[in-house]
């Protein structure tokens, strides 16, 4: 099935003729707004209305191809504040109508922005479409074809060829190689001009990196943390050698079951200090626990998910990009579940006070997103300075 082309930029579709091949043989054509490189990966949609820079730049994207349900992107352009990286892991990126920014903050453009980053992208089509497509049916396998050498067929050959990210370790391809310390001087976590000074950093934390978001670090350190991150595969021993007060679980891509050295040295670390879990970090948490996790129909994607907190009853609106989910009952006892997604009543956080951890589903870092859970970082505070846990 081909997308019949809308009257919207009719004429540079017939120009360009680029396309979107699914694995079910739909196609999709607009015209390419990024670098001129096909591109093979996994379809998710993201329901944000803003924060598409946040977006792009998140490593947990790594290995996708990000489709906006927003059909007006690129109207606040991009800056050099706004980044969740140093730079675009995902594989593509699709929008509906394509925009020039008119923020009086923006020093580029989305366009700009994918050809420096080498990351291709397609506009023109409809996104909507796409996205009910995907909902009914799942996340699809998809080839972006801009470079325009090969035919549909071809395309959609491709898109049924390419492995998927199950069973896929990704986290070690976005984690950064070697440890060091967030934001010495303070100018990353003063840079959105929240406050003028910071309060004395008397607490460190060790922070894995799967793929960690700047403000997660910002967050931290904005409730007196020193933030040590490391790589991904740092052994549980050199965590400890560090004497942290506490150890933080970063967010990341494609599939936690997949990053099992990991999960081994999470079981060695459970217990022994206070942790804090956030996406990945908490999929992991669950793993090391002894429970597993699954695939979800098409994921959670976006700025505007309900979890409700079930010690307080409260309902939070959440930032959310996930594709597995922890199976609620595979947790071993110990492990209570703390938060639920009121969408699909997916486990959305879990937490054992007797040794002193907790981890949540969505993003309380708010990049993009609300801000409601911003409480969990001076919980995570909290937790650590209550704790008798010393490094030994």
């Amino acid at each position: 099935m081909t997308q019949k082309t809308t009257s919207w930029n009719w004429h540079q579709q017939r120009l360009k003729p680029h396309f979107l091949a699914l694995e079910d043989g739909s196609v999709y054509r607009g015209f390419s707004i990024g670098h001129p490189q096909d591109a093979v990966g996994e379809l998710v949609f993201n329901t944000g209305m803003t924060g598409y820079q946040e977006i792009l730049t998140d490593p947990s994207y790594s290995g996708q191809i990000v489709v906006m349900t927003n059909p007006e992107i690129g109207n606040t352009g991009m800056n050099p504040e706004d980044p969740e990286s140093a730079g675009l892991f995902l594989e593509g990126f699709i929008v509906h109508e394509l925009n020039q920014p008119s923020s009086w903050r923006s020093s580029g453009t989305v366009e700009e922005h994918l050809r420096n980053h080498r990351i291709p992208g397609l506009a023109g089509i409809d996104t909507r479409a796409l996205t009910l497509k995907l909902r009914d049916h799942g996340t699809m396998r998809g080839y972006l074809a801009v470079e325009e050498k090969i035919d549909e067929s071809t395309a959609v050959a491709k898109a049924r060829e390419w492995p998927g990210l199950d069973g896929v370790d990704r986290a070690c391809q976005v984690s950064t190689k070697e440890g060091f310390e967030w934001d010495a001087d303070g100018a990353k976590t003063l840079s959105w001009g929240i406050a003028e000074n910071l309060p004395p950093a008397d607490l460190t934390v060790a922070a894995y990196d799967f793929g960690i978001k700047w403000n997660l670090a910002r967050r931290l350190r904005q409730v007196g943390m020193q933030v040590k991150i490391v790589p991904a595969d740092t052994a549980a021993e050199e965590i400890m050698a560090l004497r942290p007060d506490g150890l933080f679980l970063s967010n990341g891509p494609a599939d936690p079951a997949a990053v099992s050295y990991a999960v081994e040295n999470l079981r060695k670390l459970l217990g022994r200090l206070p942790v804090m879990g956030v996406c990945m970090g908490h999929q992991l948490t669950a793993l090391a626990l002894g429970a597993k996790t699954y695939r979800l129909k098409f994921g959670h994607h976006g700025c505007n998910h309900p979890v409700k907190d079930l010690r307080t009853g409260k309902v939070e609106i959440t930032s959310q990009n996930h594709n597995f989910c922890v199976d609620a009952d595979s947790l071993p006892a110990g492990a209570e579940v703390s938060h639920l997604n009121l969408n699909d009543n997916t486990v959305e956080g879990i937490e054992n006070k007797a040794d002193g951890f907790f981890s949540v589903q969505y993003h309380p870092e708010a990049a993009p997103g609300p801000r409601e859970s911003q409480y969990l970082f001076s919980r995570f505070r909290e937790n650590i300075l209550s704790s008798p846990k010393k490094p030994s």
